[in-house]
């Protein structure tokens, strides 16, 4: 099994970049293979997702840890499919996000790529989402 991990430093507090990242409906605004993810009770999600040229449906889990900032997911299959995400807090307003994945599907190259792609945009995606929520409340604007 191999395994994947990227890291980035975000211009948010940890607890705010938490509180995006553990809503699984926000997965897709990030995750750019995945189109949907549904909870369906529990720690049971529903997935849809975009991969190599087809679209694959799923039933997965996900768990989130709040205490830890901490997400751990997977999906059952061939590929042995799963992950996990911290969020430290690195002070002064600024955390870290670290996503580390395994899975048995070929394309190293590819899925580190992947995962660095991601790990860009989610960045960018939290910070601009967050700011614009604190925006229309007026407050915490930064």
């Amino acid at each position: 099994m191999a395994s994947y991990t990227h890291q980035a430093e975000v211009d948010l507090p940890a607890d705010r970049l938490f509180d995006f990242l553990a809503d699984p409906r926000t997965l897709p605004q990030y995750m750019p293979k995945l189109t949907e993810v549904e909870p369906v009770g529990g720690d049971r999600v529903h997935v849809e997702a975009d991969v190599g040229g087809k679209h694959i449906t799923a039933e997965g889990w996900l768990r989130v840890d709040r205490d830890r900032h901490t997400l751990s997911w997977g999906t059952p299959g061939e590929d042995d499919y799963h992950g996990e995400l911290t969020v430290s807090d690195h002070g002064a307003g600024r955390s870290e996000v670290a996503i580390t994945l395994h899975t048995e599907r070929a394309g190293g190259p590819d899925v580190q790529r992947g995962l660095e792609e991601a790990v860009a945009v989610l960045t960018h995606r939290a910070t601009a989402e967050t700011d614009t929520q604190a925006a229309e409340r007026g407050n915490e604007w930064f």
